[in-house]
């Protein structure tokens, strides 16, 4: 399956492909490791949490955000 493939499907079809998709992994026996860049990123946002600095914003807030 090709991206242009997906893109003819529904946004349904394509939530419950990627569901299926992760269900598939959750039984899968070799371990993915967490990539580097990700532990970086997880720790600078943790610390910005510590130190007072992170802003959290509601999911309405973020959608209109994306839409400007």
């Amino acid at each position: 399956m090709n991206i242009a493939e997906v893109k003819k499907m529904s946004t349904t079809e394509r939530l419950q492909a990627m569901e299926a998709l992760w269900e598939s992994l959750l039984y899968e026996s070799d371990v993915v490791e967490t990539p580097e860049w990700h532990e970086k990123i997880l720790q600078e946002r943790k610390e910005k949490i510590t130190g007072g600095l992170a802003r959290f914003i509601s999911l309405s807030e973020l959608k209109k955000s994306r839409h400007q």
